[in-house]
């Protein structure tokens, strides 16, 4: 790579074009400190999400420079994996990436390297979220370490893989739903619905759609009433159409994402019902019901577009269904008391 072109970067596309090919942060800063951050200064400048709203390989290209600066200047580092980050044991087959056994995580890899973007907008999503959330809210996202492509040595294939910190202890939404199959108590629920808003009030404020708040996705900690909010491969910028949907799930999603409409706040909003309403089943009291199909009106522009009012509306319908919030145990089926 010519380093004195990615200094003289004119234009985002050139730009999002020299950090793409970059493999290591000497690449696309140079070997003179004193020139390096004059060049991060100027491609964080071009595609940096302020000045590309909207646009989903910018965003990306800036999650990823943003890593390269961080390893420069000594801290983790996207480029290709060291020996002790090669793929471990396979624990799980997600939609598009595979999940195996690494130190300090999970490795995420896409299995069609045409899914890579995909990969990448995980890693932009969780590098740009992580920054504006405040650090006592940050559990509520999965920790992205470190990001790069990992080569296949027998055929050359390039896949992307993030590395993202190991949760222990949580089960998804889909796990509980299986396990109570006549639906969990509107009050158990309520907990989950509580931290599943303010994880989208996070990355809302930070400027982001997840775009697949699907319940396999939506993880809990039964005995601490922890929630963490995976899989943000489908994560974009409101107003933008979602890049995919997960086809089995297409009955979940709103009218105007199947359509290829853009996507706001709101479409994440009515994820998140279709989750807990589904949760709950028959069990579900009216006044809350009642709250559910305000989220899934068939108009976008009607439904609730901000989390964190949302959440203050649903507390007072908890409020007035079961009084003052108090900590409910919640069990899954077999676990020790």
């Amino acid at each position: 790579m010519d380093c004195d072109a990615v200094a003289g970067a004119a234009t985002t596309h050139d730009a999002i074009a020299f950090i793409e090919a970059a493999r290591t942060p000497r690449e696309l800063f140079g070997a003179d400190p004193a020139d390096a951050a004059r060049r991060h200064r100027r491609l964080a400048r071009l595609t940096h999400p302020d000045a590309c709203p909207g646009d989903a390989r910018a965003a990306a290209a800036f999650g990823r420079l943003t890593a390269l600066w961080r390893c420069h200047n000594g801290r983790r580092c996207p480029g290709g994996p060291p020996p002790d980050l090669t793929p471990g044991d396979l624990v799980a087959r997600g939609d598009i990436a595979n999940l195996y056994q690494a130190p300090g995580g999970l490795l995420k890899v896409a299995r069609d390297p045409a899914d890579n973007d995909l990969l990448d907008r995980e890693a932009a999503a969780l590098t740009a979220i992580r920054r504006h959330a405040p650090a006592r809210l940050r559990a509520y996202l999965p920790r992205l370490e470190r990001s790069f492509r990992l080569a296949d040595p027998p055929t050359g294939v390039v896949r992307n893989a993030n590395l993202i910190g190991r949760l222990t202890g949580f089960v998804s939404l889909s796990d509980v739903q299986a396990a109570y199959r006549s639906g969990i108590h509107p009050a158990d629920a309520a907990w989950m619905w509580r931290r599943l808003l303010v994880a989208l009030g996070i990355a809302h404020r930070a400027g982001y759609v997840h775009g697949a708040v699907l319940p396999e996705h939506v993880l809990i900690q039964p005995a601490d009433h922890g929630l963490v909010l995976v899989d943000w491969c489908y994560a974009g910028r409101p107003g933008a159409p979602l890049p995919a949907i997960v086809a089995r799930h297409r009955n979940r999603y709103p009218p105007e994402v199947l359509r290829g409409q853009p996507a706001g706040q709101d479409a994440d909003i009515w994820l998140a019902t279709s989750c807990l309403t589904d949760l709950i089943g028959d069990q579900m009291p009216a006044p809350l019901a009642a709250f559910a199909r305000g989220c899934m009106l068939a108009s976008p522009g009607r439904r609730p577009q901000d989390a964190w009012l949302l959440l203050g509306e649903l507390d007072e319908v908890l409020g007035r269904l079961y009084g003052p919030r108090r900590f409910r145990p919640f069990q899954m089926p077999g676990s020790p008391a």
